[in-house]
């Protein structure tokens, strides 16, 4: 049985024990023996990071399989067929898992003195509750130095299986320990990683910060001074806290506050030690110009944006669809090919965004499910699954027609402003159904997109003008003229060169008059400039499918032509309208 499908067939299991024990949470809460450790969002959060952490350990884990094997084939200590028939004994399996598991404790370890790890390992330090589903809350970018820590393994000759296996047996193990359910165990807690023991390490109190290692045995936090028993009452999270429910953040927001630092760093030093350095380390220099205050557990707040009980289910609900779809793509993730799995990351990442935007706050059901429709749009495209992507290209653009026509009549005032806005999206919509069609659409379709563009600059036109900064419109004709000659070259058809260069005119026009518009906006409406950013994408999009169907085929060449599309439409529909 392959990895992926041995998740598969835990998670019913990891889904039982945590309905269970929030069971009994609730039980002791209403008895006040106890506290309720769930909330929603929270648990969403955290099973979503790792849904995310175990789909895109299929594209990373020839990484850390991959190097493991080549080192344990070329330098391992021993022969490998006496060393494959020693590891593979019983007490060949119980020491790889021992060693396993001490190797584990100096990437944990370093996972907490190491602010490049840190920012791996971060993620699942991030909830403020502590539960079984933050178990579950894994990194997507640990890949990327921790196969670093096991290397030891593969010089000994243990062999990729019994490693793989014993990984395995180390991580499963580690789930039972996340709960505030289960108390002190007595002699066990001596000896292994217990609830309380591990309480500690994901506390942010001063006595317990950086301590209980351990993934099986708490024995190695003993032995080399990190072991501190559970005394007063744990706060849970970060000392830098989240307060979002977006996994994408979740995962860059230490690469990006590392990243910063080390810009603004002046030492040549600082900007290397800033990644090197524990956790909250920052050079003098960059501390004075940018301080953040010191942490106070007293200040501690737990992030709970308020949101309907009705968004709640929906995003619940969601959330559920989306588990069924990751159980599905795990059991054939060691068959499936890494384009097709780095397709179905990319639309469980935008469902999973969307719903946490839905919890934040961030975004209203039907933007989620734009988002959703958009994703599915986009991934059957890329995955060749005609039926789906003939269903889901046209419900995207409907379901921004809605959105767009159900915010001008909830204003209070449909103005030409909407007007000009639901043009532009129902002219794409048809331009969409055209090129699904067959080639002879093609230029009906390029004449629905173009009608689109003329809509959207009559549109960010109100109130600036035509054109306010004509620097911009020069250069995106100039960039349009390129693209065209480069189209030229590769092959455009002599019959499509009048309708595609009217094309190119227009779209280039369009984005010149989005960018001029947030510039002169820039204070007055600050999300123009996100309508910039769409129209510049559009402008990509475009590019990318000319490309593709006139010069040369595009590795997945749907998820970035599509992606892009979607992307430009979302920020344009969203933003679009004047705030206030």
């Amino acid at each position: 049985m392959r990895p992926g499908q041995i998740i598969v067939l835990a998670t019913p299991v990891f889904f039982l024990l945590i309905a269970i024990e929030f069971a009994v949470g609730r039980a002791r809460a209403r008895r006040g023996t106890g506290q309720d450790t769930y909330r929603l969002a929270d648990a969403v959060n955290s099973v979503g990071l790792g849904m995310l952490s175990q789909i895109s350990a299929v594209l990373t884990g020839l990484l850390r399989i991959g190097i493991y094997t080549a080192v344990y084939s070329a330098v391992a200590l021993f022969p490998l067929e006496a060393a494959r028939d020693f590891w593979t004994t019983w007490y060949g399996w119980l020491l790889a898992l021992l060693f396993y598991d001490f190797c584990y404790y100096w990437l944990h370890r370093m996972g907490h003195e190491s602010a490049v790890l840190w920012a791996a390992h971060v993620v699942h330090h991030q909830s403020q509750h502590y539960n079984l589903s933050t178990a579950l809350r894994q990194t997507s970018s640990g890949a990327l130095f921790g196969w670093i820590f096991y290397l030891p393994m593969a010089v000994a000759g243990v062999p990729p299986l019994v490693f793989g296996v014993v990984a395995l047996i180390d991580l499963l193990y580690q789930f039972w320990v996340h709960t505030e359910q289960v108390g002190k165990l007595g002699w066990f807690d001596r000896w292994f990683c217990s609830p309380s023991n591990h309480r500690v390490h994901h506390a942010v109190n001063d006595p317990y910060l950086d301590r209980n290692y351990g993934g099986i045995l708490i024995v190695w936090d003993r032995m080399f001074g990190t072991f501190r028993e559970e005394g007063e009452r744990c706060v849970y999270g970060t000392r830098g806290e989240l307060r979002s429910w977006d996994p994408l953040w979740a995962n860059a927001e230490v690469y990006w506050a590392l990243a910063k630092d080390s810009w603004h760093a002046k030492s040549w030093a600082d900007k290397l030690r800033v990644w090197l350095k524990p956790p909250g380390w920052r050079p003098a220099d960059v501390a004075a110009r940018f301080p953040k205050p010191a942490f106070d557990i007293a200040r501690v707040t737990r992030y709970e944006p308020e949101v309907s009980r009705g968004v709640q289910w929906f995003a619940g609900l969601q959330f559920l669809l989306l588990v069924g779809c990751a159980m599905v793509f795990l059991w054939f993730s060691d068959v499936t090919a890494l384009p097709r799995a780095a397709v179905w990351l990319a639309a469980l990442t935008a469902s999973l965004w969307a719903i946490g935007g839905a919890l934040q706050g961030r975004l209203t059901v039907t933007e989620v499910l734009l988002v959703e429709a958009a994703a599915l749009a986009t991934a059957s495209s890329a995955l060749g699954i005609g039926w789906l992507h003939y269903i889901f290209k046209p419900l995207a653009l409907a379901i921004a027609i809605f959105f767009a026509a159900r915010r001008a009549m909830a204003s209070g005032a449909v103005t030409g402003f909407d007007g000009l806005l639901l043009t532009g999206l129902v002219a794409s919509l048809a331009g969409d159904v055209l090129l699904m069609g067959p080639q002879t659409l093609f230029v009906p379709g390029l004449v629905g997109f173009l009608l689109a563009h003329l809509a959207y600059i009559a549109l960010f036109s109100i109130g600036v003008g035509m054109f306010p900064r004509r620097g911009v419109l020069a250069a995106t004709l100039l960039i349009g003229a390129g693209m065209y000659a480069f189209l030229w070259q590769g092959g455009l058809p002599a019959a499509l060169r009048i309708p595609v260069g009217a094309y190119v005119v227009v779209i280039a026009c369009m984005a010149a008059q989005a960018i001029g518009r947030a510039a002169v906006l820039r204070d007055a409406d600050p999300s123009a400039r996100w309508v910039a950013v769409g129209a510049c994408f559009f402008m990509l999009s475009d590019s990318l499918l000319a490309t593709n169907r006139f010069v040369t085929p595009l590795p997945l060449a749907a998820l970035w032509v599509l992606g892009t599309y979607y992307t430009a439409q979302m920020l344009i529909v969203r933003n679009a309208r004047p705030r206030g």
